[in-house]
C-alpha cells in the first residue's frame, strides 16, 4: 500500500510584477514549496503512519525541482522518498500536460491506493490539476477534502460542502484535493532537514513518461479593469453599516 502526494515547486506571485501589457514578470519571485501543499503532505504523513503505508512525493517542474533546496524542502515534510520529472521544458507546459506527466509518475510507483494534492497551487491557483490527474488515471476525484480514514473496503472521505460537511465512502483508489485547513502543519526541525538530505529522490525524463503534446495558445493579455470608487464619506459607524447593507456587502 502506498500513498502519493503531488506537490509543486512554485514562485510566489506576491514577488512578481505585471507590466502594462498584462505580462507577468516572475524574475524576482523566489520559488518554494507551494503554500497549500504542506497541508496535503501533513494529511498524507499522518494517514501513512496510521496505516503503515509508504508516503511518496511526486512533482513535475524545471531542473530546480531536483535541486538540493527543493528536495530538502519537500522531503523534510515527511516523505519517505520522491519521484520527479525535472526538465526546464516543462515550464511551458499547460495544466493538461502537467497532469498527464504526474499520472505517469504515479504509474511508476507500485501499489498506489491514494493520491493527494493541495487545494491549489500558489502561482496559478486554477484548482484543475487534481481533476485532470484523476482523469488520466481513471480514478474518482474529490475536492475540498478535510479528512481521510482507511476502511475495510477503501476510504472514508470527509468533504466540505456549502453549509457543512458530508462523508463519502470510496472503494478503490482516488485523487483527493485537500482543503487548506484540513490539518495543522508541522514545521520541519533541523533533524527533519538533515534526514531529508539522505532520502532518495529519483528523477525521470519526459521521454520516460511520453506525455502527449497538448497545445495551448494565449489569445491575449490585459490588466483587470480598474474598479470605480465612490469616495463616499460617512459620519459614523451606523451610517457605515447602513451603506454596506445597501450595497449588499453585509
Amino acid at each position: 500500500m502506498t500513498i502519493v502526494v503531488a506537490y509543486k515547486w512554485a514562485s510566489n506571485p506576491q514577488d512578481a510584477s505585471v507590466d502594462a501589457e498584462g505580462v507577468v514578470d516572475w524574475s524576482r519571485a523566489k520559488p518554494a514549496l507551494s503554500e497549500y501543499d504542506p497541508v496535503a503532505i501533513q494529511v498524507g504523513r499522518e494517514l501513512a503512519t496510521a496505516i503503515g503505508s509508504e508516503l511518496v512525493g511526486v512533482s513535475v517542474g524545471t531542473a530546480a525541482v531536483n535541486g538540493s533546496m527543493a528536495k530538502k524542502a519537500a522531503m523534510s515534510r515527511g516523505f519517505d522518498r520522491g519521484l520527479v520529472l525535472a526538465e526546464d521544458e516543462s515550464a511551458d507546459w499547460n495544466r493538461t500536460r502537467v497532469a498527464q506527466a504526474l499520472a505517469g509518475l504515479v504509474r511508476r510507483i507500485d501499489g498506489v491506493d491514494l493520491v493527494l494534492t493541495g487545494d491549489a497551487s500558489i502561482d496559478e491557483n486554477a484548482k484543475l490539476v487534481s481533476a485532470l490527474l484523476a482523469g488520466h488515471l481513471g480514478w474518482p476525484c474529490l475536492q475540498d477534502v478535510t479528512g481521510v480514514e482507511r476502511t475495510d473496503d477503501g476510504w472514508s472521505i470527509v468533504q466540505a460542502v456549502p453549509g457543512g460537511t458530508r462523508t463519502i465512502a470510496i472503494a478503490g483508489p482516488a485523487v483527493l484535493a485537500i482543503a487548506s485547513d484540513a490539518a495543522q502543519v508541522k514545521v520541519p526541525g533541523m533533524k527533519d532537514i538533515l534526514a531529508a538530505g539522505r532520502k532518495t529522490v529519483e528523477a525521470v525524463t519526459a521521454a520516460d513518461l511520453e506525455p502527449s503534446s497538448v497545445e495551448l495558445a494565449v489569445a491575449g493579455r490585459s490588466r483587470p479593469a480598474a474598479r470605480a470608487r465612490r469616495n463616499r464619506i460617512v459620519a459614523d459607524a451606523a451610517e457605515l453599516v447602513s451603506a454596506l447593507r445597501a450595497d449588499g456587502l453585509l
